[in-house]
């Protein structure tokens, strides 16, 4: 199948393994409920489940051994969205194109909303298959230490005290590896996990997912500036509103561009080992630089 066939199917794949993991939406407090599936359910590309997905596919293993860690890490990030919108935080309107939970459910049941997603997280992941190389202590160590406040909680950390400082391009990098990149790194070693890689195969997806993460990051400084709120599905120009540095903001458009180029090559050169099997990882790497939403 082509390249957006491909990526409808693992999507719906991990939906359907989504949608048999999580409370259903009437099971009581079923305000809570409701709320984590509205949250979830709202639309999005999926990005880190797929790539999860593609991961194991690329290092000769079974999809259906991927889900539960590529549920996982859709929860994780969809629980950062939600925190990341709150007034306290980001203070955002609209995510994927509807409004955010907040907006939605109240502020207060939009945190448990959050701590609950994150949650079940780990609920989800410690159904994962195990392998010979991996047992269910580094598989949820992989996730628990990416979510941590050593990246994923620092980097929104850096990312609000950094609000209307003026920030060196390296200050930058360092915000992006550990709000973004993090994650998308630990979606791909997940996956490549649940296929029971070598460690060659690991590191070569590690590298991968680094790059991949900063040049996602690029991209999306750069469409925040040049797409509208209709074609985000969230508030477009919001980074320059409040101040946050920003790739287009320390480079310049241009210079922008070309750094995701850049970023995305490493991240092809980083496949090599893995050979024709990593194909789709190629592919959804061509396919993110060039996205415009």
């Amino acid at each position: 199948m082509d390249l957006k066939a491909y990526l409808a199917n693992r999507s719906a794949l991990v939906d359907a393994a989504m949608d048999a993991f999580l409370p259903k939406a009437k099971e009581r407090p079923a305000t809570i409920h409701a709320a984590m599936r509205y949250a979830i359910f709202a639309g999005g590309k999926r990005l880190r489940p797929v790539l999860c997905v593609a991961a194991t596919e690329a290092c000769g293993g079974e999809t259906s051994n991927a889900l539960a860690a590529a549920c996982a890490v859709e929860l994780m990030h969809t629980y950062s969205l939600v925190h990341d919108d709150l007034p306290a935080m980001d203070d955002d309107d609209l995510r994927r194109g509807r409004p955010t939970c907040h907006k939605v459910y109240g502020e207060g049941m939009a945190v448990l909303c959050g701590d609950a997603l994150l949650t079940e997280a780990f609920i989800v992941l410690a159904k994962a298959p195990i392998t010979s190389r991996y047992g269910i202590r580094e598989i949820v160590a992989e996730l628990a230490e990416t979510g941590g406040s050593r990246k994923l909680i620092g980097g929104q950390v850096m990312d609000l005290e950094g609000e209307g400082s003026q920030l060196s391009k390296r200050e930058l990098i360092r915000i992006h590896e550990a709000k973004t990149a993090a994650l998308l790194t630990t979606s791909l070693r997940l996956g490549a996990m649940a296929a029971n890689a070598t460690p060659a195969k690991l590191d070569a997806v590690t590298k991968f997912g680094y790059n991949l993460g900063l040049a996602f990051q690029v991209i999306d400084d750069i469409l925040d500036v040049t797409q509208s709120t209709e074609i985000l599905g969230k508030t477009a120009g919001k980074d320059q509103s409040v101040g946050k540095a920003t790739y287009p903001s320390i480079i310049g458009l241009d210079a922008s561009r070309k750094e995701a180029a850049r970023f995305t090559k490493a991240a092809m050169t980083a496949l090599k080992p893995l050979g024709k099997k990593a194909v789709r990882l190629e592919e959804i790497a061509a396919y993110l630089l060039q996205r415009d939403y």
